[in-house]
């Protein structure tokens, strides 16, 4: 599809993805749960290894439960204000057991061509290999030593904390698609980063393994609220043609 015969997608998606900052201090109005839901929906659709989607998006509606995530989140302004918080959980094993339903939906649908379901099988097996033989423990020192001498080999998603930290990266994609989500409603939200992820796990009795890359914080924010102009880096230094 040529881009530019829909140049109207791109000036909206400019508008939404310059609208949205990092809001800190929100006016307590409460959002629709329509409106998180469409949020939510949204950010289900975000892309994710092998589409494993290893992470779950907790939706703290309940006002006492975020009162004590909130308090986790080091009491941030952000946190305490907000009208809703989510808490991303990334974790292998969800991996896993999206892989298992993948495989049934493949397996039952009749609109999917056979060269197509032999290839998401072949990328389902070497999924569920990486995840449940690779993930060991025991591959752990040999990824540390290896990425010592070879520093790109560090991500590899091998090894406890390697499978963690690619369930991790794959959660952000999501969380960052809920923020642009929250954005085109008219939302205002905040990512923090400085919580209890031990807290917040207990509270919300996440599986062992599981880790918090993000909270959100979603709110509208108040008049007062801070926002400067805008400032990044040169895009000749961040973008390299090759």
């Amino acid at each position: 599809m040529n881009t530019s015969q829909h140049p109207v997608n791109w000036t909206e998606f400019q508008s939404m993805n310059r609208q949205r900052r990092a809001i800190r201090d929100f006016d307590g109005a409460q959002i629709s749960d329509d409106d998180i839901a469409a949020i939510l929906a949204e950010a289900v659709l975000a892309p994710s290894s092998g589409n494993l989607q290893p992470y779950q998006l907790h939706w703290i509606s309940d006002a006492k439960t975020k009162e004590k995530i909130a308090t986790a989140c080091n009491g941030q302004k952000a946190a305490k204000t907000a009208s809703t918080l989510i808490v991303v959980a990334a974790n292998p094993t969800f991996g896993l057991t999206t892989a298992s339903e993948q495989r049934a939906y493949i397996d039952g649908s009749e609109s999917l061509e056979q060269r197509s379901k032999d290839y998401y099988h072949k990328q389902l097996s070497m999924f569920e290999r990486l995840l449940k033989v690779g993930a060991l423990s025991v591959w752990t020192p040999l990824v540390s030593i290896a990425a010592f001498f070879r520093p790109s080999l560090s991500l590899l998603p091998v090894g406890h904390l390697g499978s963690r930290h690619w369930a991790a990266r794959n959660a952000v994609f999501a969380a960052q698609t809920l923020m642009l989500a929250a954005t085109a409603k008219g939302i205002d939200s905040c990512p923090m980063e400085g919580f209890s992820a031990s807290t917040i796990a207990r509270q919300l009795d996440l599986p062992r393994g599981t880790v918090i890359p993000l909270v959100i914080a979603l709110g509208y924010r108040t008049a007062e609220a801070r926002v400067e102009a805008q400032w990044r880096r040169s895009q000749d230094d961040l973008v390299i043609q090759h």
